[in-house]
């Protein structure tokens, strides 16, 4: 069975980014997810233990999973139709 590329990564990015959002969130209050957002936030320009930040996350994560969703769905349909 083929996966639709698109929606594969729109769900990829919809869960990875409001992962993102509510983590920022909580790191507001709490040190343990404050420490995740600080880390990841090396690599998401403006990633931070903030409201604001937490929205950048969100935007940078959904981005970034997007894209790998898409990625990783394009080479299983590549490699089903190649040893099916």
């Amino acid at each position: 069975m083929r996966l639709n590329i698109r929606a594969f990564a729109l769900a990829l990015g919809i869960h990875w980014g409001l992962g993102c959002f509510i983590m920022g969130l909580a790191g507001i209050k709490h040190e343990a997810p404050a420490t995740f957002v600080r880390t990841v936030g090396t690599m998401y320009y403006g990633y931070a233990p903030t409201p604001l930040g937490s929205l950048a996350g969100m935007f940078w994560g959904f981005l970034d999973a997007a894209v790998a969703g898409a990625l990783l769905a394009w080479l299983y349909n590549m490699l089903l139709k190649r040893f099916v």
